[in-house]
């Protein structure tokens, strides 16, 4: 969505309100597409003293999968919409905190879009405390105990082996 800025930015005080859904279904994390619902794109762009602020947020509902357990959940997830927009850059140097307009135009697709994936986790886990799956038996630690035998230290191996034969006579 492009908001058109030119009724605000050359009045201080003034603002441009905007709530929009966008569809982010197309991005890939990790080989899932997590955003399968519209996001939620609402904020404002003010002109404070001659300094154009947009603020926001970016929410949606991610479908993924934990990264430990591999069973599949939901999480709310909000994202923070916070930067400066400007016509031109007073210096050549590239600026991330400042966002130029395209004429009087700022693309709120991108600004969201960019945000919302610089805060995506890079691990997703269903709980905080969630015990993973058993790499030798498979068993998924939150439901049941491991089945795996204790394994014995192999410079110990001698010892147990006398103990089994022991037991067994």
């Amino acid at each position: 969505m492009r908001l058109n800025l030119k009724n605000i930015i050359n009045v201080p005080g003034g603002v441009c309100p905007f709530s929009y859904e966008l569809d982010l279904s197309d991005l890939e994390f990790g080989g899932a597409h997590p955003i399968d619902q519209p996001v939620l794109v609402t904020g404002q762009v003010r002109n404070m003293a001659g300094a154009l602020v947009l603020e926001g947020t970016a929410a949606t509902t991610l479908h993924l999968v934990c990264d430990r357990c591999a069973k599949p959940f939901a999480r709310e997830k909000t994202v923070r919409l916070e930067t400066l927009l400007a016509q031109e850059l007073a210096d050549e140097r590239s600026d991330d905190e400042i966002v130029l307009l395209d004429g009087d135009e700022v693309d709120l697709d991108d600004v969201a879009t960019t945000a919302f994936v610089l805060a995506m986790d890079s691990k997703n886990l269903c709980s905080e405390d969630c015990k993973g799956i058993c790499p030798g038996c498979g068993v998924d630690l939150n439901v049941e105990a491991c089945r795996c035998k204790p394994e014995v230290d192999p410079r110990l191996a001698v010892l147990a082996k006398l103990l089994e034969d022991k037991e067994s006579e």
